[in-house]
């Protein structure tokens, strides 16, 4: 899950809720939305390979 941020970045959060804390953990802050989508799906990648 991606969100812009106040500063006018990027964050990309995890879909569950740290089961620690009980927030979505942050994945990363990236500058563009380009690059947070780029990330999710290297994210997306490596949890199934």
């Amino acid at each position: 899950m991606i969100r812009k941020l106040k500063s006018g970045e990027y964050r990309l959060y995890s879909r569950k809720a740290d089961p620690k804390t009980g927030k979505k953990r942050n994945l990363g802050t990236f500058s563009s939305l380009d690059a947070a989508k780029q990330h999710e799906r290297e994210v997306q990648y490596f949890k199934r390979h």
